[in-house]
């Protein structure tokens, strides 16, 4: 939009990722939080124990290169691609776990920037999974509530005949069939 909307609201994106563990993080630690977070789930906790917080703190602050953690640079190439799209919004990629910034380290950032409307989209794009259908719809429902003069948006789910049209456009530039 143009006109006076821009100058009253500061708007960014989030562009949301899965989140991968770097190849070199040591697996017992991978294997420490990843059982905390079962037990934890099992118990239908949604906060994490100290232990488990720290562990995730630890596996997303592992240092990442393109060579040890391929998905990252593959969500920031998209990033970049995405990012003069948006008409001037900021983007930011975060991850669902394993990597940094989480969702709602980022949301908080951005709030505390002064961003007053952030839009959150995800790179997981298929209805039914835990983190596109229930994770997020949560952490921005938090973020709203945390933050009352920040609209808190997310853009899902994807419409199945959009993404049937992204599928079939890959598969005609990758993948061409007979003439």
């Amino acid at each position: 939009m143009t006109g006076w909307y821009n100058t009253l609201m500061k708007e960014a994106v989030i562009l949301i990722g899965h989140g991968a563990t770097a190849a070199d993080t040591p697996q017992p630690l991978i294997a420490e939080l990843k059982r905390l977070e079962a037990e934890r789930m099992a118990r239908r906790e949604r906060t994490m124990s100290r232990r488990e917080a720290d562990l995730d703190r630890q596996v997303r602050q592992w240092p990442r290169t393109p060579d040890n953690d391929a998905y990252q640079a593959g969500v920031e190439e998209i990033a970049r691609a995405l990012a003069p799209k948006l008409g001037g919004r900021k983007l930011v990629a975060a991850y669902n776990e394993f990597c940094a910034p989480s969702v709602e380290d980022a949301i908080e950032s951005l709030a505390d920037e002064g961003f007053t409307r952030i839009s959150l989209i995800s790179t997981m794009f298929t209805r039914g999974g835990r983190h596109a259908e229930r994770e997020i719809p949560d952490i921005a429902a938090a973020a709203a509530k945390k933050h009352p003069g920040v609209t808190v948006e997310y853009a899902w789910p994807f419409d199945p005949d959009f993404l049937a049209d992204f599928l079939a456009g890959q598969l005609a530039r990758a993948c061409p069939g007979p003439a």
